[in-house]
Order: structure tokens, then sequence, then C-alpha cells
């Protein structure tokens, strides 16, 4: 034996150090992979992506650049990297996914984007395969690699006439949504041009008439030591197989190559269930079997738990099999929209490039930036926000109920609290205002007036009819007139209005009257005479002393009952009453804006009813309106910005909304409005937005809404993109530094944590210093309105106004009695009571 060993060493030496040499090189590979870090990738593409095959094939084509040279590899025992494309049923939701070392992320990206330009992609804290599944009853593992010489290529895509994705997304699809799960991976190392030796030596043997299955400089020497030499055929000799084999290989030799490796697995809980969805995912690989050149079949079927940990580990050591790039797009790409299959992970919506002037904050406070939202471009995640300059383009917010509008304006009511902006806040559900007290530091405790009707025991007074600038008393009639207008729209005619207008127009030249006064100016004839006898103005003196009292009783009746019926309803809710009844308001709204002071305006509609708090809304509304137009006063630059913001602000909205979009700017005044669906908004005020808004952000609306809006995001989204946004993303379009940008994605910040709620502190300033106790108020009102401790007389005695026509909103004829017709005068007082409190 020893003989032997001796005299044949020179055969078996050199095979122990091959087989030595190759151990310690593979050990080498498996060093260096596992010092490679590595991340998996969510690809999620848009439902309506166009992108095909082909641009799968250009992506591995550009992917290919990662490959290194012999002598970078050698360094590195003789690495190459490779990324996995994997496609994975969890749930019963197919995802996508890219698996790639950590180094190579961005220029892998690049390529995926360069090609998909819609596709988004997110790193994911998490693989999914690395999770516990050691309970997991069955796990079925196995490999799919080619029947024949890797020379000759598979069925590709442009023999398809329908994506070969959607048979595997079909079967994936059918997967039980709890206890089952599918995944497939399929490995890919780029090579070098040195595999088309490979394929020539194919070629060159088949044209021979070698055999089809020899490979390597071996297999052809010894075929050439026992093939006689004449036994060579010639290019007339060679079959119709095998001219078209010869002619697909030389096709596919063209293109550049990757080493592949497919596998597949199955986690369930019966065996042989598993068995058949083994067999049904590898039946449609069957579908790239191509007749005379090759095909798919399983490999290695395990049952062997232990066999997952090679897919967790993305193991790749060996040669595998050769691809071009046409058949690895052909097995692995994005789906586009002919694929219909159920549960495959759409992106909800397209994202595009936020402009390159965007005012980013990097997560910071920065003085004149008001942050509210993060880019979502490409992984791109800059915190941005809109400048204070720009804000005085005003800014429109609409989306559905839930879908962030009141996070968003909450977003940027915390920046003009923290820059110690002054701001008012109008918010007909009472949640945003509640959110934004809680974020009022100590020290602005004082600056904030919380005006909240639903506080009864506290009411804070607010008069409408306030003039502190007789020169704005024209403005106040007109103003007051438009609200009651919007409010009493579906009843209002002209007389009404004419009637209404000289009633104000009356009041406001007597300092203290209230709304509650306009009731009684037309039914108590000795408050009327003093209020006509303090009259300034000639011409609406005369209206009251000359056509007024020229009516006979029944076209005054007539006349006035829809305004006793209005605004006697309003007044006389005891909530609204002890607010609008007060003669002084307890705050000074031009006051709050040129000293940077807060108002907030709670009026829940829960607790105030929807009319009362509309109503109230407006006219609070209109009174910052009326606020900043009296800056006209003060030099421009003396207008120290003041910002609004309004939810549902359609509610409050009257026909004057389009001058205060228009004109408001000049005055300091910045507006931030925020509604639901744009048909809530009347013609005017839908035009005034849309043509004056500098900035508007569109979270998830209806379809109605998304034909609407989409002309404002052309070219970059369509109106699926506006449908389908997940909530708390948006798309955008704003004003930078005065100039209008391209339309661009994102989403929300998140709200912080308020540290420390000095709400109760808030409240409690509020009542000592702003309000006056409702039986204080109660006195007052009866006194002034001359009914304390008295009886009705005829001076003041009411009675009830007729019903209303609903076809002609004009009081009901009244039925007299014979006798009665004549023209005698009466007391009006006599004929017209107010609506009673409900």
């Amino acid at each position: 034996m020893i003989s032997f060993l001796m005299t044949t060493w020179w055969i078996y030496i050199p095979i122990v150090g091959a087989l030595l040499y190759f151990t310690w090189r593979n050990n080498q590979k498996v060093k260096a992979l596992k010092e490679v870090n590595h991340i998996l990738l969510s690809l999620e593409i848009p439902r309506a992506n166009d992108k095909k095959e082909l641009a799968a094939e250009q992506m591995f084509a550009s992917l290919h650049g990662i490959l290194r040279s012999k002598k970078e590899r050698f360094k590195d025992g003789g690495l190459q990297e490779h990324i996995s494309y994997e496609i994975a049923s969890i749930g019963n939701r197919i995802r996508f996914f890219v698996w790639v070392p950590e180094h190579l992320k961005n220029f892998v990206e690049g390529q995926i984007y360069a090609q998909y330009p819609t596709v988004q992609i997110h790193e994911l804290p998490e693989d999914y395969t690395s999770r516990d599944f050691t309970s997991t009853p069955v796990i079925h593992t196995a490999e799919i690699s080619l029947t024949d010489n890797d020379a000759l290529p598979i069925k590709t895509f442009p023999s398809f006439e329908v994506d070969p994705l959607a048979a595997m997304t079909a079967t994936l699809a059918k997967l039980a949504p709890e206890g089952e799960e599918m995944w497939i991976q399929v490995l890919a190392r780029p090579i070098d041009d040195n595999w088309h030796k490979k394929s020539a030596s194919f070629i060159s043997r088949v044209k021979n008439g070698g055999g089809i299955n020899s490979s390597g400089w071996l297999g052809s020497a010894l075929g050439a030591l026992w093939k006689p030499p004449e036994s060579s055929t010639t290019s007339s000799d060679i079959s119709e197989r095998d001219k078209t084999r010869i002619a697909a290989a030389e096709e596919k030799s063209r293109k550049l190559g990757y080493q592949v490796k497919v596998r597949v697995a199955y986690l369930g809980t019966d065996r042989n269930e598993a068995r058949l969805r083994m067999q049904a995912i590898v039946g449609t690989f069957k579908q790239f079997n191509s007749t005379n050149l090759n095909s798919f079949k399983i490999k290695n079927p395990s049952f062997d738990s232990l066999k997952l940990a090679e897919y967790r580990a993305r193991f790749f050591i060996d040669k595998g099999f050769i691809f071009n790039i046409e058949e690895l797009a052909s097995l692995y790409h994005l789906p586009h929209t002919t694929v219909e299959t159920p549960g495959v992970v759409w992106a909800s919506a397209k994202t595009a490039e936020p402009p390159s002037n965007l005012p980013v904050t990097g997560g910071k406070f920065i003085d004149g930036v008001s942050p509210f939202g993060i880019t979502n471009f490409r992984g791109t995640s800059m915190q941005f926000g809109i400048k204070r300059g720009d804000r005085g383009r005003h800014m429109y917010i609409i989306g559905q109920t839930g879908t962030g509008k009141s996070g968003l304006l909450t977003l940027l009511t915390l920046s003009d609290i923290f820059h110690n902006e002054g701001f008012a806040v109008v918010d007909p559900h009472g949640d945003y205002a509640m959110d934004i007290m809680k974020f009022i530091p100590e020290n602005r405790i004082k600056d904030v007036v919380y005006f909240n009707p639903s506080d009864t025991e506290f009411p804070v007074g607010f008069n409408p009819m306030e003039v502190m600038d007789q020169n704005m008393k024209g403005h106040t009639s007109s103003e007051l007139v438009g609200v009651l207008k919007r409010m009493f729209e579906n009843s209002w005619g002209p007389r009404l209005e004419y009637i209404l207008r000289y009633t104000i127009l009356a009041l406001l030249d007597t300092p203290g009257t209230t709304m509650l006064d306009i009731t009684r100016m037309l039914t108590d004839v000795k408050f009327r005479k003093t209020i006509v006898d303090n009259l300034q103005d000639v011409v609406v003196k005369q209206f009251w002393t000359i056509e007024f009292a020229s009516w006979n009783e029944k076209f005054a009746t007539e006349a006035v009952a829809p305004i006793l019926n209005k605004v006697g309803a309003f007044v006389a809710n005891p909530m609204v009453r002890n607010i609008v009844g007060q003669s002084k308001s307890s705050f000074n709204v031009r006051q709050i804006m040129d000293e940077g002071k807060i108002l907030i305006v709670n009026l829940s509609r829960g607790l105030m009813g929807e009319d009362n708090a509309a109503i109230m809304g407006a006219l609070m509304v209109t009174k910052i309106q009326l606020a900043a137009m009296s800056r006209a006063n003060v030099h421009i630059n003396d207008r120290r910005p003041f910002y609004l913001y309004v939810d549902e602000f359609q509610n409050f909205a009257t026909d004057s909304f389009a001058v205060i979009l228009s004109e408001a700017r000049k005055y300091g005044l910045n507006l931030t409005v925020a509604n639901q669906y744009i048909s809530q908004m009347p013609p005017e005020v839908k035009d005034a937005v849309f043509g004056n808004v500098g900035s508007m952000v569109v979270l998830r609306v209806g379809a109605e809404d998304g034909s609407s809006l989409v002309k404002y995001f052309e070219p970059h989204f369509e109106t699926q993109d506006i449908l389908q946004q997940n909530n708390f993303h948006f798309l955008a379009t704003m004003a930078i530094d005065g100039e209008k940008t391209q339309a661009f994605s994102g989403k929300t910040l998140r709200l912080p944590t308020s540290i420390t709620d000095f709400s109760p502190q808030i409240i409690e300033n509020t009542r000592r210093n702003y309000s006056v106790p409702k039986e204080q108020i109660a006195a007052t009102i009866m006194e002034t309105s001359g009914t304390k401790d008295s009886t009705p007389s005829q001076t003041n005695q009411t009675t009830a106004p007729r019903p209303i026509d609903p076809t002609t909103g004009e009081p009901k004829k009244k039925k007299t009695r014979r006798g009665s017709r004549g023209g005698k005068k009466t007391n009006l007082s006599a004929e017209i009571k107010l609506d009673k409190p409900q």
C-alpha cells in the first residue's frame, strides 16, 4: 500500500491540493459574505405603472455595473457581490423585495428609479425572513434549476402575450390569509464576458456533432480523442433541432450575463398541502419552458427546516446557472397594469420631486419658516415648511375627515406659538382649539383669549356691532348684512335686506347697541324713537321718519316678520344672547392683532348647535377682517403679521370672503383655511380660493374633487394619485419667495407631545379677565331692554309673528274679521313678537 502511494503520489497529491484550495476559497467567500452588511428594500409601484419587462431588462443591464475586476475579487476571497430579488406572499399580501449589500444601496436604488420612476422604495427595519419559525409545523423548501445546458435560453418575455408574472402572483394569491406563506428568491450575480466562451464552445460542439451536455476542457479533450476525424459533420448535416439551438444560444450570448440561483420556500401546517402548493408554484415556472431549448425543474426539495437558513442568509457561493438580462427580466420584474391579481401591494399614490428651493428646516426651528411636512420622493426625508413671507399669499388645505387636516393646521399653529407670533383659530369642532391650548407655554398664558360660548357660566362679551372707528361704520353694516344673508339665504329677499341694512345703520350710530337691539328697533316704538333721534346720517334718518313711518300695519308686519324670525331665533338662545347682548366686547381684535396676542375660538357645533356656531363663526371672521382693514391708518411696515386659521371655513365664508383673500395680505392678515370637499363652498367663494391662494395642500379627497383638483398638479400626478393617498400624505403646490412652484408630494410631521398642559390656567385667565358672570349679564339685558320690574305694555308688548309661506318666503296672510278693514294705523309693536327660544 505504501509502495503504491509512493509511486502514484503525482496523481492524488494534485487532487488533494485542489480540494484543499477550493475549500479554502469557499471559506474565504463565506467569511467575506458575513462581513458585508445587507439591507432589505421593499418595492411598491403605483397601480397605473406602464413600465413592462423591457424596463427590468435595462435595469439589470445597469446593475451589471457592480461587477468587479478579477484583481479586486481575489483580494476578497474571489467574492463578487450578489443581489436577491424576491417575491413573498405573507398574510395574503404579495410584496416585492430587493436584498442588497448596504454599500451598494444608493447605486441599486438609482438604477431601479431610472427604469421605474414612480416606484416607492422603503428600507425595512426588519427582514421578513428573520421571524421565529420554530413553532411552524411545516417548512418546505426547494430550488429551481435548468434541465439543459445553460447556454440554451428559456422562453423570454417577447414571446409572451401576457405578463408571465401574473401566473406566479395568481398562485400566491390562493394561499390562506393565515397559516400559509410562500417566498420566491432569485439570487443574481453579474459575471464577465468569459461566459460567452462557454456558449461558443457549446455551439461548436453542436456544430461538430458533439454531445449536448459535455462541457469544459476535459470533456472536449476526451471527445476529441474518442471521435475519429472523419466523423465531423458539415452545416448541411446539422438537424433543424440543432440549428434552432445554435441560433438561440448565439442570441442569448449577445447580452450581459448573470449567475443565478432560484429558491422557493413554503411555510404552512400540512405536508400534503405543502407538496401541492410547491407543485403549483413550480408549475408556474413551466411557462418559461421552450421546446428544444431550456426548461425549469425542481431540485433538492426538502422538509428539513434547517434549509430555511440558506434562504434567510441568501447563501450563494456556487456558480448556479447563467441567465442573460432578458431571461432574468422575464423571471423577475415589477407588476404593471395588466396584472390584475388581488393582494398585490401597490403604491397608494405616486410621489414627485420637491422644488430645489424648498425651505428645508433639517428638524430645527428656523426663524421665518413654519415647518409642517417631510418629503417622500425616492426615500428622501427632508423636513420642510413654508416661509412666513409666502404665508401672506394664503394657504388652502383640503381633505376628507380623518386624513390629517387638523394635524396640519396644528403644526402650522405651533410654529406661531413658539415664534411669539399672533394668531387666531376658529374651530367649529372644538378638538383643534383644545389641542392648540395644550401647547401654549407658560409665558404666553396671558396672551390668550379663549372664546368658548359653551362656557355658559362665564360668557365672554362679543359685540359684532361695536364700532371702534366711525369710518368703518359702512363696512361694518355691509359685513353684518352679508353674514345674515349667508346664513338665511333660503328665505332672503331684497325687501328683507333693505330693512335690515337701514336697521343696522341706525343702530351703529348709537354707541352700545347690540344685535339684540335689531328686533327692538322693529318692535319697540319708544326705543326706535330714541335711536332715530340720535341719528346723524340724514338718509338713514329719513328712512325711519318718512318711509318706514308711512307703511301701514299690514305691509310693515309682512316686511319685518322674516327679520324677527331669523335674528330673533338667534338671539333668543341664552348662550348666544349672553355673549352678543353685551354692549362692549371683552376683547379688542385690533389690539390682539397689533400686539401679537392669541385668540382661540371654540365653536363646537355639538354644544352650540350648527346654525348658532355658523353665525357666531361668520361674525367672528368678519370682525377679524374689519380689524385688519382698520389697519389702513398705519404704515404698511408697521402692520404686524397676524395669522388666521379657519377649519371648515365654508361655514363662515360670506360673499366678501373673496375680498379677504385678495386684500388681507395688504393689512398683514395671513389666512390658512381648510375644508373637506369643494362642493361645500359657494361658487364665488370657490373661485376666490382657487384664484387667490398661493399654496395648496391636498390630502385624500373624493372622486369628484379629485377630478377637479388634478389640473393643479399635472403633469406629475393623475386623479388616482389624489384619490389613493394614505392618511397624513399629501400633494402640494406652494408659493416660494412669491413664485409658484411645481407640484410635489410629502407627508405631515408627527405632532409633538406637549410637555406641560396649561389649558386650565388659560381658561381661568380668560374667565378672570374677559368674562362677566351670566347673572350680571342677564340683569343688564333686562334693564337695557326696558323689561326689568315691569309688565308688558302697549309700547313693548309683542305677539308672535305670522308663519312663513314656504312657497313664497313671505309671511302668510292673516285672515281679518269683517269690519276690521280700514286705513287706521296701529302700533307695530302690538302685532309682532320674537320667536320663542327653543
